[in-house]
């Protein structure tokens, strides 16, 4: 038997689970190392309301007996039937949590059947094991699946040499995007957030102009630093304009974020989505129309992301350990889900199921 933090009942219980058992291409691991994610926390007391949004006109039961935990580190233990073992047991292993069951695909920390990294094991599809450089600290390992996520949202924009780039929202998602900009030499990068704590990490992570929103808007900053679309139409700039463009990462999640961002962007500006909202919202097409505005949504990583994160941080292109405010053994996840709730608080708590 293993020990588990377990969603019942929209609460977290420190429960024994059965050892899970590795099919065919799956390896077993002991987990090292998990981060506790932004999606964990709405998934505590949303985790229908989610999967109904996912799956809209289809009733969602009440789901039972979730262990959460997607952005891991762990040590493989054994190998499972039909399986290379390319890399040998006592490996330290980082992965995207996708695993292939006798049920269909299932995503490692939101599946009813495979258990996430709030537990001492886990069974991970092993193709998508990548081997954890030498010296590189478990829990730091254990940020490259959050770091991926701004590696993609990045790679999905148009920014680069000529773009202003904006990061709303400086939770982890939003300091991803920030390393993942300043991993690539693009600037200026403008952070906008309402926590003087996220404020100081974003500052450290990269960001070159640094915002409080409650005191300026981000968007006085378009005209000073050269965008394009922020003088207002004139013939000749009808169809084009010149200066920088604008791109914007929104990674809030918040009704009402969206609409406020079309306000403020200037002409021809670029939003990028990675922000998870899971509540119905609205916008004016209209004025996304008049200002020529491209939308895209993100969403998590390809492999060569993943990979290529985990590179950037085992070499220290990135460093995060700017993020990571605590440590926790599996008995003090209730309790750090409670203070991530403030960002004053905490910032990204790693859950050590070995404590």
């Amino acid at each position: 038997m293993m020990k588990a933090v377990v969603r019942r009942n929209r609460q977290l219980h420190v429960e024994d689970r059965p050892d899970p058992e590795p099919g065919e291409g799956q390896v077993i691991t002991r987990n090292l190392s998990c981060g506790i994610c932004g999606s964990d926390l709405h998934a505590l007391h949303g985790l229908e309301e989610m999967a109904a949004v996912g799956k809209p006109g289809i009733e969602i039961p009440e789901i039972q007996g979730i262990i959460f935990g997607h952005e891991f580190c762990g040590e493989i233990l054994d190998h499972g039937p039909g399986t290379e073992k390319r890399l040998k047991a006592g490996t330290r292993i980082v992965a995207p949590g996708y695993v292939n069951t006798k049920i269909g695909f299932q995503t490692a920390g939101f599946s009813p059947v495979v258990p996430g990294g709030f537990a001492e094991q886990m069974i991970l599809t092993e193709k998508l094991l990548l081997p954890v450089p030498n010296g590189l600290a478990d829990m730091h390992a254990a940020m490259t699946e959050p770091f991926a996520v701004g590696e993609h949202a990045v790679a999905e924009s148009d920014a680069g040499p000529d773009t202003i780039n904006m990061v709303i929202g400086c939770g982890p998602v939003g300091l991803a995007v920030i390393a993942s900009l300043r991993a690539r030499g693009l600037g200026p990068i403008i952070a906008s957030d309402y926590s003087p704590a996220r404020r100081a990490i974003a500052e450290k992570m990269g960001a070159d102009i640094i915002i409080d929103p409650a005191v300026e808007s981000p968007h006085d900053k378009w005209a000073e630093l050269g965008a394009k679309g922020v003088l207002p139409r004139s013939m000749e700039r009808l169809f084009d304009a010149p200066g920088k463009r604008a791109i914007v990462f929104e990674c809030v999640g918040v009704p009402g974020v969206l609409q406020s961002l079309i306000a403020g962007v200037p002409g021809w500006s670029q939003i990028i989505v990675a922000g998870v909202c899971s509540q119905t919202d609205k916008f004016e097409p209209l004025m996304c129309i008049n200002k020529k505005i491209e939308f895209k949504f993100v969403y998590a990583y390809n492999f060569e992301e993943f990979s290529q994160t985990l590179h950037n941080i085992a070499e220290g292109v990135i460093d995060v350990s700017h993020l990571i405010t605590d440590e926790v053994p599996l008995e003090g996840v209730a309790k750090a889900f409670e203070e991530l709730a403030n960002p004053e608080l905490q910032c990204k708590v790693v859950v050590n199921p070995t404590l």
